[in-house]
């Protein structure tokens, strides 16, 4: 290869990761708080999955402007900003290998029928389903939140299931399922 053909494509290959970095800039520009999310990634980085499960909780009560979920109503979903989930869901899906994270879950409910519309019409027979690909029924039953399985290897996309353990029971499940679809997750 000549040296000019060198140049042309190290000169090419700076270019797109010059592209790269600018894209990412302006996705971090996008979260208002990067540090809001450091604790997370620390717990998943060790595979703290049970605590990060807890710290994700948190994170989107803390997003919504509440303390406590059963404070956050359902209606209140469609105003939690999409980009805080992206970069939740980016955090799990690293640190689990993309065993875990809102954009899995949402994957296995569309592979199911899931879409929006089933979301609006509030399918429970669908979210049954979904909950039993999950691991988060047994038994035709859904289990407790301390049952939920912890370990590296439990279900493809059973992780994070605290924060879909809400006073609202299934309403607030569609709800958020709708969010995830409309943010692109």
């Amino acid at each position: 290869m000549s040296q000019s053909n060198t140049q042309s494509s190290s000169g090419s290959e700076i270019e797109q990761l010059k592209e790269r970095i600018a894209s990412l800039e302006e996705k971090l520009l996008r979260v208002s708080n990067i540090y809001r999310y450091e604790n997370l990634q620390n717990l998943l980085k060790e595979g703290k999955w049970f605590e990060a499960d807890r710290e994700t909780v948190r994170l989107i009560l803390a997003i919504s402007g509440q303390s406590i979920i059963e404070n956050l109503r359902p209606s209140e979903i469609e105003l939690i900003d999409c980009s805080e989930l992206q970069v939740i869901d980016r955090l799990w899906l690293t640190y689990s290998n993309n065993r875990f994270g809102f954009s899995i879950q949402v994957k296995i409910y569309q592979d199911l029928g899931g879409s929006e519309q089933t979301t609006i019409e509030q399918d429970n027979r669908l979210i049954e389903q979904w909950g039993d690909r999950l691991g988060w029924r047994k038994g035709g039953k859904w289990i407790k939140c301390s049952e939920l399985d912890y370990a590296q290897d439990a279900a493809i996309g059973g992780l994070p299931g605290l924060w879909w353990n809400s006073p609202y029971g299934s309403k607030m499940t569609n709800y958020f399922l709708a969010r995830l679809m409309n943010c692109q997750i």
